[in-house]
């Protein structure tokens, strides 16, 4: 039997802990710790390039009960990831990295980089495994820092550490989750004031809290106030009577008056950046905000706000609740309800129609897309100029079925992030979102999809081009002889690289080129992959706001 190593400490305090699935390319730096995963019970999936299986590890974590593992070869290997990391970090995906690392003796290895650093730089916490001897406690703590502390732990794996054999003895403690955060008593009383002081209250929750959703509703419902989501929480208040779905660039009109119109806005577990809050035009000169998150220098990062409660949402959910009166109407009135169920969703906000004989209006092919689509769908969404249309169109069943990952802003992640978010959801179809510059960026995990052998649509909105780029450039403020060469592209059969992928492959330029999709989703099999050619819309509603943020 062969001598056990470090490497087999370090899967062996993992599978003890708790991870969920494994994602990577493998090489001679992570072969042995990814192999002794795998002997351990831990699934693994191989991409086929190291960015993909970094998005594929950071999607599985947002929604898993468990973190998902991303293996590396050393130098190279964590470089090729480091895009998906920052994506990650930048989201607070508990997630964990298992990089290998050359040995400290190994000066002038073409593999040497500064790990620790590269790391750190992206938003991620650098660990490092650095002895036989402290392996457990390195590991540990790595752990805990990831799902307590909700972040992406990069951990370094030196081959010569990894190559020591194993204590005799190796014993895991798991660590002791932490008591959620509980607000000051007299912070909940300043909130029980101003709600019973406002008219026209609003709840917007975040990424911190997607978990709280049963207790802010009920809050909400106790005191008249009607909710809505960032992007990421998207499907949090899913069929509630006063759902106003997504807040900020995204929004409905309808969606984006109500907001407006507020005279309290209460963020929970959200920022209420310049994304939900449009640059601060959803707040009202004389709206109070109120700020609620369990980190502390979270509290008016991106605004000013009126009170500041540093807590667990759903433990100040709870406590505000059991402080507030009686149930009170407030904004939740029946003129408010009626107009929700009639103009709620942008699937039910007339627009005009730029379908051409040879493109299909974006709104046209998301709102067809939607009717054909199962309710039971997980929707991901790379980024770009499409990228509201899928968001917005494409409705969702709860919020463990939208996958967003926009916190790097970068193109390329969607197609990888929807495989691993799909990992989590078996019981649901998963459509990723993507435009064609996305697509054809992250290309090489199409054969990933495609070898998984699950169903999955990929709906491409193709306009031979980086839209965003296209319609910021030669907007009104730019001359009309600029020259967008550099962001404009020759048309490309999409569907025909899908097929040569081994994909179903759909070209779509009416509404009429849907039947095909229609007849797919009645026996789903395999990967089907939707090239939109989409008209263009002169910049999506949503891009203005975006692009004073750059």
């Amino acid at each position: 039997m062969p001598t056990a190593t470090v490497a087999d400490v370090v899967a062996q305090v993992l599978t003890e802990l708790g991870v969920g699935h494994a994602f990577g390319v493998v090489g001679s730096g992570n072969f042995a710790v990814t192999n002794a995963l795998i002997a351990r019970g831990v699934p693994f999936t191989a991409a086929r390039h190291e960015g993909g299986a970094a998005s594929m590890a950071d999607g599985y974590s947002r929604f898993s009960a468990h973190p998902g593992v991303l293996t590396l070869h050393q130098g190279c290997g964590l470089t090729n990831a480091v895009t998906g990391i920052g994506e990650a970090a930048k989201s607070r995906t508990p997630m964990i990295v298992l990089t290998a690392d050359v040995a400290a003796s190994s000066r002038l290895s073409n593999f040497r980089i500064d790990q620790d650093a590269l790391a750190l730089s992206v938003g991620a916490v650098p660990e490092r495994v650095h002895s036989a001897e402290t392996a457990v406690a390195d590991v540990t703590r790595a752990w805990q820092t990831a799902v307590h502390g909700r972040r992406t732990v990069v951990v370094s794996l030196p081959l010569d550490v990894q190559a020591s054999p194993a204590p005799e003895t190796t014993t895991v403690r798991r660590p002791v989750a932490p008591a959620p955060v509980r607000p000051a008593d007299s912070a909940v009383r300043e909130l029980v004031r101003l709600i019973d002081e406002s008219e026209r209250p609003v709840f917007v929750a975040g990424r911190g809290g997607r978990n709280a959703g049963d207790e802010i509703a009920a809050l909400a419902d106790r005191v008249g106030a009607l909710v809505a989501t960032s992007a990421v929480a998207n499907g949090l208040f899913r069929g509630h009577e006063f759902d106003l779905g997504i807040s900020g660039g995204f929004s409905a009109p309808l969606t984006a008056e109500l907001i407006s119109n507020a005279d309290l806005i209460v963020g929970w577990g959200c920022a209420l950046n310049m994304w939900t809050m449009r640059h601060g035009s959803l707040i009202g000169e004389n709206t109070r905000v109120v700020q609620i998150d369990d980190t502390a220098e979270a509290l008016g990062a991106h605004r000013p706000v009126t009170l500041g409660i540093h807590g667990d949402c759903r433990a100040t959910a709870a406590d505000v609740l059991a402080a507030v009166g009686d149930t009170a109407q407030r904004y939740r009135t029946a003129e408010v309800s009626a107009r929700l169920a009639e103009r709620r969703w942008w699937n039910d906000t007339p627009t005009e129609n730029l379908s051409t004989a040879d493109t299909i209006d974006p709104r046209v092919f998301s709102a067809e897309l939607d009717r054909l689509l199962p309710a039971e769908r997980l929707v991901a969404i790379d980024s770009g100029n499409f990228m509201g249309y899928p968001s917005t169109y494409l409705r969702v069943p709860d919020h463990h079925s939208f996958c967003f990952t926009q916190a790097f802003q970068s193109i390329g992640l969607g197609l990888a992030s929807g495989l691993g978010a799909a990992l989590t959801r078996p019981d649901r179809l998963p459509v990723i979102g993507t435009g064609d510059g996305g697509f054809l960026m992250g290309i090489a995990e199409l054969e990933t999809a495609v070898r998984l052998g699950t169903p999955l649509v990929i709906a491409v909105y193709d306009d031979a081009a980086y839209g965003a780029e296209v319609h910021h450039f030669a907007g009104p403020d730019h001359a009309d002889d600029v020259d967008l060469s550099t962001v404009t592209f020759p048309d490309v059969d999409i569907a025909a690289v899908a097929r040569g992928y081994g994909a179903t492959g759909v070209t779509v330029r009416t509404t009429a080129d849907l039947a095909p999709v229609a007849e797919w989703l009645r026996s789903p099999q395999g990967v089907l992959v939707i090239d939109a050619k989409i008209a263009p819309d002169g910049g999506a509603w949503w891009l203005a706001e975006a692009f004073r943020g750059h």
